[in-house]
């Protein structure tokens, strides 16, 4: 009950007939870039992040001269 040969050439036929070759081949690189950005990302997930706890507290900012204001709401 499979595909047979004849079958997959008829499909393929249709799909070329209905989308051309043009958009068939952005589609294809579209999907290959889409593949590799993914495999960078999970490259990436491997490293430790740059906003690590560690690193997020050496780049506090002295707060001793904000100012705190608070804030009262019409009524």
């Amino acid at each position: 009950m499979g595909l047979s040969t004849t079958h997959l050439i008829i499909f393929l036929v249709i799909i070329v007939l209905i989308f051309g070759t043009k958009k068939l081949k952005n589609i294809g690189s579209d999907l290959g870039s889409a593949v590799k950005g993914f495999k960078d990302g999970m490259k990436d997930g491997d490293k430790p992040a740059e906003g690590s706890p560690a690193q997020v507290a050496e780049k506090r900012v002295d707060n001793s001269q904000a100012i705190d204001v608070e804030a009262k709401t019409k009524q």
